[in-house]
This record gives structure tokens, C-alpha cells and sequence, in this order.
């Protein structure tokens, strides 16, 4: 078997946080308990996830990405997914338009990280905005929280997270990209994601909501999606797994235990296993 035939491998275009359970520290596992070969290419390596740590110390090589890139080609890598998050700054979405280019074949998923909680992240600025929606045009499907809709969309930001405020934005979205779920959405004592594909129907799905809140969940939510959808279940089925996952991580996280840090994945990973389980 040469390497172009490996199956279901998902190039991951995130940054790799050493400390601290969020973006490719989480996004790699998840991937391979579900069967895939997580390629990980880091937008940046820190220290720390930016969520509530401090300054974390940051390394990031502009010339890395494309070099590896070109690599990947010159082995003959096929690549069944690529998915796309945090970008240190606006010109490392040329890095992830390269990689579309390379590999148009590819399912193309895009987490426009930009903020939450109502927000822009404070490292970021507009250009961080444009940059994200330019990507989102070109991805087959993309995953915003209800804050990321709101700047793609250019609107304040919501009020509620309610359905009712979520299904009209992801069916606005559906005319930048094809395929939409929105996260973080709350109906009474459940969250979940609304989903929305252009010209079709919409769809919710939901699980407990949790009195807490992690960072690093929607990474998580993120990977078992789209590893799910590799496995060839329909966005819907797929959706309700990454939820319900998410939801079985926060419950098996100590009370007590350092929010900042995120959830204990460590021991849930058995569960997405059992799973998966045909």
C-alpha cells in the first residue's frame, strides 16, 4: 500500500496548544479513536490555548506551512478532509486556500474561529473577518458559534442563542457556504447545533446542557463531526454525535476541575469509541 491509498485522512490546519485541551491537542485524538489519520500541520505552537492562561509564548514560521504542503504533494498524500481553525494572522488563510487548491477533491470544512460569547477574540481584528468569510466561500462546510455568524454576517451580535435566532442566520450563511451548522445553540435545559444545507431543510439537534463552561469543547465537537461524517453518516446523525460526545465529556469532568483546562478527554475517549461501534 503506498501513502496515497491510506484511508479517510483529515489534514487538520489548527494551532497546537501544549498546555490546556483545545485545538490539535484535542482534534488529533478524537480523530484517530474514530479511525482517521490526523495529519496535523499547527498555525502556531503555544504555550498555552489563549483562553484564560495568560500570554502563552508563541512560535510560528510563515515558511512552515507552505513547505509542508509541498511535501505532503511530493509523497503522493490524498487527502479525504481538510479542516481548517484558528489562524494566527489573516495571511495564513492563503495557507489554507493553498491546500484547497492542492487537494480539491477533499471535503472542505471550516471553523471560522473569531470569537464567542458575543465577542471578537482580543487577538484578533477585521481583517481576521474578511479573511474567515473569504475562506468560508470556498469551504464545502463550515462550523460558526452564533458570535462567528454574527460577524460573517455583519450583524450585531444576538441576543439569545435560541433557534429562533439561529436558524434564519445559518439559512443567510447557506449563501456563502453550501452546508452550515451553527453551535452553541440553547433550547431550554439542552444545547446543541442548527443545522442548514442551501436550498434544503434545517435541522436541530441537542443534548444536556451543561452548568459549565470548557474551553476547547467545539474543537471537539468539530472533530467527532466531521470524523463522523467520514464515516459516513448524514450531517444530522453526525451533528447529534458530536453533541451528545461533547456533553459526555463535560459530565465525566470533575466538578471541581479547572475550567480553563478543559474537559477531562482523556477519560471519555473510551465512550467515542464504544460509539463508533458498527
Amino acid at each position: 500500500m503506498t501513502l496515497s491509498q491510506c484511508p479517510k485522512t483529515v489534514l487538520c490546519i489548527h494551532d497546537l496548544p501544549g498546555y490546556g485541551r483545545a485545538a490539535l491537542s484535542v482534534i488529533v485524538p478524537v480523530l484517530s479513536t474514530l479511525g482517521m489519520q490526523a495529519v496535523a500541520l499547527p498555525t502556531a505552537v503555544l504555550s498555552t490555548h489563549t483562553g484564560g492562561l495568560g500570554t502563552p509564548a508563541k512560535l510560528s514560521n510563515p515558511g512552515y506551512g507552505p513547505a509542508a504542503l509541498a511535501h505532503y504533494q511530493r509523497l503522493g498524500v490524498r487527502f479525504d478532509a481538510i479542516y481548517s481553525g484558528y489562524l494566527a494572522d489573516p495571511s495564513q488563510a492563503h495557507l489554507v486556500e493553498q491546500a484547497f487548491s492542492l487537494w480539491p477533491q477533499a471535503l472542505k470544512l471550516v471553523d471560522p474561529v473569531l470569537g464567542d460569547g458575543g465577542q471578537l477574540y482580543r487577538s484578533l481584528g477585521p481583517e481576521m473577518v474578511s479573511a474567515m468569510k473569504g475562506l468560508c466561500a470556498r469551504a464545502d462546510l463550515i462550523l460558526p458559534n452564533l458570535t462567528e455568524a454574527a460577524l460573517l454576517l455583519e450583524e450585531p451580535m444576538p441576543a439569545d442563542a435560541s433557534p429562533r435566532t439561529a436558524e434564519p442566520w445559518a439559512i443567510r450563511l447557506t449563501e456563502l457556504c453550501p452546508r452550515v451548522v451553527l453551535t452553541g445553540v440553547t433550547s431550554g435545559r439542552c444545547i446543541g447545533a442548527l443545522g442548514a444545507e442551501r436550498g434544503g431543510g434545517s435541522f436541530l439537534v441537542k443534548a444536556p446542557l451543561q452548568p459549565r463552561m470548557y474551553h476547547g469543547t467545539g474543537d471537539i465537537f468539530g472533530a467527532v463531526f466531521l470524523g463522523r461524517l467520514l464515516r459516513g453518516n448524514v450531517p444530522q446523525a453526525a451533528a447529534q454525535a458530536a453533541a451528545a460526545f461533547v456533553a459526555e465529556c463535560i459530565r465525566l469532568t470533575p466538578p471541581d476541575a479547572d475550567e480553563r483546562l478543559g474537559v477531562w478527554l482523556e477519560s471519555a475517549l473510551p465512550q467515542l469509541t464504544i460509539r463508533t461501534e458498527p
